[in-house]
């Protein structure tokens, strides 16, 4: 398993959205490499759902239950989408300015490529972000 950290604009698709929604595809991503971060992804894989824009904070976790396929919102066919499912809320939201003040995170992507809005997240940062948001990691 992969684990991911996938940004939306809360005002446009919020973490309450995705759990009234339940599964929902994550459309309208047009930057190359956060494509690739989707074609990349299996269904099982986890990642954390994260507020960007004004509140930049990890608010909970998604599965991946659908892998890359087009992207209906792309009039150009060049772009994909995945579906996810929400899973679990962190039962405290992490913030970035959190996230910056810990030394183990220095190497995160959400750190080093801070507008790409699909990434990886490494397995221990991965944990370690759980622990932080005291919300189980599996």
């Amino acid at each position: 398993m992969a684990y991911w950290l996938m940004k939306s604009e809360p005002g446009t698709w919020s973490w309450d959205d995705q759990v009234a929604k339940g599964t929902e595809h994550w459309d309208g991503v047009r930057n190359y490499q956060a494509s690739n971060n989707m074609k990349a992804m299996k269904c099982g894989d986890r990642a954390f759902f994260y507020h960007s824009v004004n509140e930049k904070r990890i608010v909970g976790i998604v599965e991946v239950v659908k892998e890359y396929y087009p992207d209906h919102t792309d009039p150009s066919g060049r772009f994909g989408m995945v579906d996810v499912k929400a899973l679990r809320p962190f039962a405290r939201p992490v913030s970035l300015a959190e996230i910056k003040a810990d030394g183990r995170f220095d190497d995160l992507p959400l750190l080093k490529q801070s507008r790409l809005s699909v990434q990886p997240v490494p397995d221990a940062a991965w944990r370690q972000l759980c622990a932080l948001g005291k919300t189980d990691p599996d």
